[in-house]
């Protein structure tokens, strides 16, 4: 997590125009948040919510939050170390706390500001809500539940029994393991299940585990408390603890060094976790993606993967097939990429077309979208993209 947040900055001439400050209210209780957003709407400042600390926080890093509406009983964090970590890492945000029955602020402690004073004045007049009823989540789209998934491209046959297996295991908690070579859209695929699932409204969170030192790994995944370690300077919560309610996406599983498989293994089986530091277990309520393309048998045989920790990850596993298998997808996707890296309408000359199909494509669809932009900027103005921009 940033030490500082960096608010984006849009220029309009010689002019640099900041975004509206965030109002954010953080409690587990929805209806209560319903019930301050509705009561709070002003054109000065804009509404956010978070039913977690791990969700405030995530939102605090990447927002302009100014003020916390805070009600103290946080299902995943002490509210004392919610705190720490707030006003350590982000001194300038106002911290209030709310009464969790009332939604009344209690603002002994609050530091003075004109936004706080103008919300405080708001919630003392009186809440425009009745706690009773909770309306349930908007449904996910009803096209892609019947039909494929979110953003993944494609309807060949190859592709359809993934179809089929996502749509149903994405209504269970149940762990799923997608394995497919480099490339081929694990990461859509785990994406799509997270949108179709319940927790879709929750917290999407990946962490490669072949991206991170060995020596991070652990801290990244599991979190620290202050002074666990040099540098240490302020307790921070783990990327597990960040996907609470939601989905954690463990990328690249198959790196996982062999001393962290024991304690990945005991937070599937307990569904707690332990920072570095600390001797208090946290509960948390997550949902385990898994992706690899690494052999997890082969891993399994060499003694390099937790025999153990395989079969609970892969308790439902989707194979993902090559392009190569399902090349009747190739020109979806190529048109996909065209409008996603060309300014105007650009079509493919049939010679063009040709020499995309006769590609064995070893990089999968990462090289699709490799090829078809480098070939989108060759092309520069041309409305057509010729055999010369193809580079394969």
């Amino acid at each position: 997590m940033s030490s500082m947040i960096a608010p984006l900055e849009i220029a309009v001439g010689n002019e640099e125009v900041c975004p509206s400050p965030s109002l954010l209210v953080v409690s587990s209780n929805p209806e209560l948040r319903r019930g301050l957003l509705s009561s709070l709407q002003s054109d000065s400042w804009l509404l956010q919510e978070a039913a977690s600390g791990a969700e405030a926080l995530e939102k605090i890093e990447v927002s302009n939050v100014a003020l916390v509406l805070l009600d103290p009983g946080l299902p995943d964090l002490k509210v004392d170390d919610f705190r720490e970590m707030v006003q350590a890492q982000y001194p300038n945000i106002t911290l209030i706390p709310i009464n969790p029955h009332t939604g009344r602020a209690m603002t002994t402690g609050a530091s003075p500001s004109s936004m706080s004073f103008e919300v405080v004045r708001k919630i003392e007049r009186g809440l425009s809500f009745r706690v009773g009823s909770s309306a349930a989540p908007q449904a996910a789209d009803d096209s892609a539940r019947s039909h494929g998934l979110p953003e993944f491209v494609g309807k060949s046959p190859a592709v359809q029994p993934l179809f089929s297996m996502a749509r149903l295991v994405a209504q269970r908690d149940t762990t799923v393991l997608i394995t497919g070579e480099s490339g081929t859209g694990k990461d859509v695929v785990a994406r799509g299940i997270h949108q179709l699932s319940q927790r879709r409204l929750k917290p999407f969170v990946v962490i490669n585990c072949a991206a991170i030192p060995e020596a991070l790994l652990e801290a990244e995944l599991f979190g620290y408390v202050k002074g666990a370690f040099t540098g240490a300077v302020q307790s921070r919560i783990g990327r597990i603890h960040a996907a609470q309610g939601g989905t954690l996406l463990l990328d690249e599983i198959g790196d996982l060094p062999l001393g962290l498989q024991s304690k990945l293994l005991r937070f599937l089986e307990q569904g707690e976790v332990q920072r570095l530091g600390s001797t208090d277990t946290l509960r948390v309520d997550v949902r385990v993606i898994a992706a690899t393309n690494a052999n997890i048998r082969r891993l399994v045989q060499e003694h390099n993967f937790r025999e153990d920790l395989f079969y609970r990850l892969s308790i439902f596993p989707i194979h993902l097939p090559p392009l190569r298998d399902r090349l009747e997808d190739l020109e979806p996707l190529t048109q996909s990429f065209l409008s996603r890296f060309c300014p105007h309408d650009v079509a493919l000359t049939p010679p063009a077309t040709a020499l995309l199909q006769q590609h064995s494509w070893p990089g999968n669809v990462r090289e699709l979208r490799n090829v078809i932009e480098r070939a989108s900027i060759l092309a520069g103005q041309s409305r057509e993209i010729r055999p010369e921009h193809i580079l394969i």
